[in-house]
């Protein structure tokens, strides 16, 4: 039996999902993580936020910054509550085109170097970060090589954004100039996903899991539904906002055999029990 492991944690399958912002909050990662991921992320998390965040069910902790600030206290606060700490590299969103974060950082190679150092002696657990294709790629890698346990490599670039396909062969060229393992991102679903395994480490799943954990119970044949109705059970246990929930529902009707019908009566919700009545046959 193959045996998962990143630094010093070991892991019961290579199924991971992916960091999300507005879509990876506590209920639906415990789903994914009940569903059968191996490993399930936060979205990007600033450490200076002042945000109340809610860790206990032990997540993979994603961050991204600028610069080191912050990084010691936030990791020395959370470390009990993460399993492992990644760096963002490849957020490609305007946002973090204007505040020069994510896929917009990798051209200060010592800024970055200053981070990873941070991250690395802050803590015992393991720490990656998570990269785009671009000409930086190779040197973020080796400075990685100093203080990164693993890399994930997403190999569109910041301007394909998630439009167009994903340069699988650049990311097996990276794989082969590295002895760290690597962590797949892009266009990664069931049916793919054994075949990726031939060539990286790990595989992570990112908008084939919005709405549908199912798909890891597919990868890892668990039989359970882990659909709307399980999600809402944990989302009311854990008191997240009405608004959350709202827009985790219109996620879970991608699948729905009438799909359009069930998001304009989702959007016209106004409570809970609206959002369960739309979703009753």
């Amino acid at each position: 039996m193959a045996e998962y492991k990143i630094g010093n944690l070991k892991l019961e399958n290579p199924y991971f999902l992916a960091p999300m912002v507005g879509v990876n909050d506590i209920a639906f990662r415990i789903l994914c993580k009940n569903a059968g991921a191996g490993l399930v992320y936060t979205g990007m998390i600033n450490p200076m936020t002042r945000e109340e965040l809610n860790l206990s069910d032990k997540p993979a902790i994603q961050l991204f910054s600028k610069d080191e600030a912050g990084i010691a206290d936030f990791i020395k606060k959370h470390e009990k509550n993460s399993l492992l700490f990644d760096f963002n590299l490849g957020c490609s969103a305007k946002i973090a085109q204007e505040n020069c974060f994510g896929a917009f950082l990798p051209n200060k190679i010592r800024a970055i170097e200053k981070i990873l150092q941070a991250m690395r002696e802050s803590t015992k657990k393991p720490v990656t970060i998570k990269l785009r294709k671009s000409t930086q790629a190779l040197k973020l890698i080796r400075v990685a090589e100093k203080y990164c346990d693993a890399v994930c490599i997403h190999p569109r670039t910041h301007n394909q954004g998630y439009s167009g396909k994903a340069d699988i062969s650049f990311a097996e060229k990276l794989k082969q100039k590295t002895s760290l393992p690597i962590i797949y991102s892009g266009d990664v679903d069931e049916k793919n996903a054994e075949e990726l395994l031939k060539k990286f480490d790990f595989v992570m799943l990112g908008r084939k899991a919005m709405g549908y954990p199912n798909v890891f119970a597919e990868l890892t044949g668990k039989k359970s539904d882990f659909g709307f109705n399980a999600y809402l059970k944990l989302a009311l246990e854990h008191k997240l906002k009405f608004a959350q929930i709202k827009a985790q529902a219109i996620y879970f009707t991608k699948y729905h055999e009438s799909a359009g019908e069930l998001r304009g009566k989702l959007s016209k919700s106004k409570n809970i029990n609206e959002i369960k009545k739309a979703f009753e046959k």
